[in-house]
């Protein structure tokens, strides 16, 4: 455990000294102590850039109480973390009902603020009774604003501010920086090449712009799959293909859902597919790959590598999935995830959206909301230093 946790200290170390804007918040909280006296419960991936924003919360005087989220966790990171004192749950294998137990053990430390990636928390504190209890939150993910705005509406007493609604983190993270990580991830998972190659991006998001533009600058040939009319149209002015995914399912050699919403690629797509062709889900949770059809209608299912496995069909054909349909930037080996400048940024936001949450929660309405204007712009100006785009 000692080895392992000394790995984890490594790796945080080499992502912390490439954070100024955390550095900068780290010193500011530390002085200010925002958090003293509150109990910060988390459920946010597991990895290094993730420890240097709780060591931020922590400076900040925050007693922390974490978890994961499902296949994303790596243990190293987690035995630093306990190494750092503090309360973390999960490792890289657990099952999904192990991730819910993981979930429960959080709530079951009764923090007052959540830190949520996917509104599990807040879910849980619903279901629970105990959402009277919460001094307020925040929300990583379009997903999570999604439940919070849809399942949750007017189940939530307390105000969450929706990291995802930033345009600031739409530009510099959910596009840029995801398009980047999830292209590079392609690669570094099943090692084919870009140029050439058919790609259809499902969803037209700020994700699914970022994936389709950084693989078009790859060489890779584009189609996008977009319900929204007004997404469609930028698609399409953009230059891209445009259709909706089952008719583009026969063209594409790879599929790449970013949607944040369930059942994407169907069995009715599944069925129109080339042999050979390439399933991946770039979304938060695993849920645009109909895998549970999926596996139910394999001959055979094999797994060739990591995160690569080769699923038979009756037919004769066979498609490939990555990472279990899971979210392919934080699978495979060696995971990395976003850029770590992009992080600084989009975890400058929850640590300033934190303590306006704490210290000034007059000022917003219960339910989901924006990042206050004025933090936004607030970043972006330290971020554009950060850049020296002026030199």
């Amino acid at each position: 455990m000692d080895e392992l946790a000394d790995r984890g200290a490594a790796r945080t170390e080499w992502i912390r000294a490439r954070m100024p804007l955390l550095a900068d918040a780290r010193r500011d909280l530390g002085e200010s102590r925002p958090f003293a006296g509150h109990r910060i419960g988390m459920s946010l991936h597991l990895e290094p850039k993730t420890a240097v924003l709780l060591e931020v919360l922590a400076a900040g005087g925050a007693e922390v109480v974490a978890t994961g989220n499902h296949g994303s966790t790596q243990d190293d990171i987690v035995a630093f973390l306990r190494r750092q004192g503090m309360t973390v749950f999960g490792s890289r294998d657990d099952t999904l009902d192990q991730h819910h137990a993981n979930v429960a053990a959080v709530l079951d430390a009764s923090p007052d603020i959540l830190l949520d990636n996917g509104a599990d928390l807040a879910a849980g504190v619903v279901a629970r009774g105990t959402a009277s209890s919460i001094l307020g939150g925040t929300e990583e993910t379009t997903s999570g604003g999604n439940r919070l705005r849809g399942e949750l509406k007017g189940q939530i007493p307390f105000p969450v501010i929706v990291i995802n609604d930033s345009l600031l983190k739409a530009i510099g993270e959910n596009k840029h920086a995801v398009g980047q990580s999830v292209v590079e991830s392609i690669m570094r998972i099943t090692n084919l090449r870009i140029p050439g190659r058919r790609f259809v991006v499902a969803g037209y998001g700020w994700c699914g712009r970022g994936i389709a533009h950084y693989l078009r600058a790859m060489g890779g040939r584009v189609a996008v799959a977009e319900i929204d009319e007004l997404k469609a149209f930028e698609a399409a002015m953009d230059g891209y293909r445009v259709d909706e995914l089952v008719k583009l399912a026969d063209w594409a050699e790879v599929i790449v859902t970013a949607t944040g919403q369930p059942d994407i690629v169907t069995p009715t797509v599944l069925d129109r597919i080339e042999s050979g062709t390439v399933l991946i889900n770039a979304g938060h949770f695993p849920w645009e790959i109909d895998t549970a059809a999926l596996y139910a209608s394999a001959t055979e299912t094999r797994t060739l590598d990591d995160a690569i496995e080769r699923i038979d069909l009756p037919d004769g054909r066979h498609v490939i999935l990555l990472a279990g349909g899971r979210m392919v930037n934080l699978a495979g080996r060696e995971p990395k995830g976003n850029s770590l400048e992009s992080m600084d940024l989009g975890f400058l936001l929850q640590s300033l959206s934190l303590e306006r949450v704490t210290t000034g929660t007059a000022s917003l309405e219960p339910g989901a909301q924006r990042v206050p204007d004025d933090i936004d712009r607030e970043i972006a100006r330290r971020m554009i230093r950060a850049m020296a785009v002026d030199r």
